[in-house]
């Protein structure tokens, strides 16, 4: 069985609120382990909420690495796909998981287009 892609998705309960807070190190940090699996960044993009909370995409050439934070739950859902094989997104949400020392932590990984046929194209 063949896919196009891997998803993983975190349930990152029971983190340092403060950090889920924090613009400039969440930025670091999914750029870090973006960078630090083998993954190429092509942009970014960061938002701080007010009265709290930040959303954020880092874009790479596999696909991308997403978080969106609840301080106020302790809370962060992330989402890391690749479709490359240089980039390893379970290390990545590993780098993820400590730095913001998640102690309740949920990973599910999902294949993405298991068993697709590629539509010819006329010459």
């Amino acid at each position: 069985m063949e896919a196009l892609g891997r998803h993983v998705l975190l349930e990152l309960r029971s983190c340092n609120p403060a950090s889920l807070d924090d613009l400039p190190l969440l930025e670091g940090m999914m750029l870090r382990a973006a960078e630090e699996t083998g993954a190429t960044v092509i942009g970014k993009i960061f938002h701080q909420f007010s009265p709290q909370g930040v959303t954020g995409v880092v874009a790479i050439a596999e696909s991308h690495l997403c978080i969106h934070t609840w301080p106020e739950f302790s809370y962060a859902a992330v989402d890391i796909f690749t479709c490359g094989e240089n980039f390893d997104p379970t290390e990545a949400a590993r780098l993820i998981i400590a730095g913001l020392e998640s102690s309740d932590a949920q990973l599910t990984e999902i294949d993405r287009g298991v068993d697709i046929v590629p539509v010819a194209t006329p010459v």
